[in-house]
């Protein structure tokens, strides 16, 4: 925190540091460890304002979370699908052997 701005500027900064990590669709682990490495933001401040966001917003945050779960689930059964049909390429290759 520079020696000019106050606390509160410096939580309102991080706020708006946590609100471009929502719009890039990631979770508060993910933009903990972001602000910590790119804005140098320790992840313990990251997480405190996180929490007194997800309390002012929590209509909000439990969608957010529903939809990011929701994504997860895609994309493991993306990779499932990916998986079994290398898998059967690989088998139908052989067997052209």
């Amino acid at each position: 925190m520079g020696e000019s701005s106050s606390p509160a500027s410096y939580i309102r900064m991080v706020q708006h540091l946590i609100e471009q990590c929502l719009v890039f669709h990631m979770n508060k682990e993910e933009c903990m460890e972001a602000l910590s490495k790119h804005a140098n933001i320790k992840p313990v401040i990251t997480s405190t304002v996180w929490k007194e966001l997800e309390k002012e917003n929590k209509e909000f945050f439990q969608e957010y979370t529903k939809d990011q779960k929701e994504k997860a689930l895609e994309v493991e059964a993306a990779e499932r699908i990916q998986k079994m049909l290398a898998e059967a390429a690989a088998k139908d290759f052989d067997k052209e052997d």
